[in-house]
């Protein structure tokens, strides 16, 4: 649970940096994942020219669902919402945590006609630290922010 709160602040937050700093900032990140992932798994040549594009499409349908998802829309504090808001919200909340659930098994029984089991775990371990490195640059940019105001 806490790590699935902790992806979705990061979700917020990039999609915050990608309005301010739009396709750069996305593809800057980006950029920087495929090289970190490419560093843990230590995939073959042959491997690599199957698994990346595999790992893409999951990963451009996974950015298209933090896209159209309402939790970036959010603009009243729970405090402020209706009962009605929010349960429609926890409602979309949770399709959403099942389409992402969705993509991850698809992604999982794609790649496993590709790459080892080992390999595969290597790799969600991966995303894990590379989100995890990624949240810790975020918030000593916003600590570095607020010092200078």
């Amino acid at each position: 649970m806490k790590r699935t709160i902790t992806v979705l602040i990061l979700l917020v937050s990039l999609s915050g940096f990608a309005q301010r700093g739009g396709k750069m900032m996305h593809e800057r990140i980006k950029s920087q994942k495929i090289a970190f992932i490419t560093e843990r798994l230590n995939l073959t040549s042959e491997e690599a020219e199957k698994f990346w594009p595999i790992y893409n499409e999951i990963e451009e349908k996974k950015h298209e669902l933090r896209e159209k998802s309402s939790l970036k829309k959010i603009g009243k504090r729970p405090a402020d919402m209706t009962e009605a808001e929010a349960d429609k919200l926890l409602q979309e909340m949770l399709k959403m945590k099942d389409e992402r659930h969705a993509l991850d098994k698809e992604l999982i029984s794609k790649l496993s006609d590709v790459i080892s089991s080992k390999k595969i775990i290597a790799l969600m371990r991966a995303e894990r630290e590379f989100d995890k490195k990624l949240i810790e640059r975020l918030k000593q940019r916003r600590e570095k922010r607020k010092g200078k105001k």
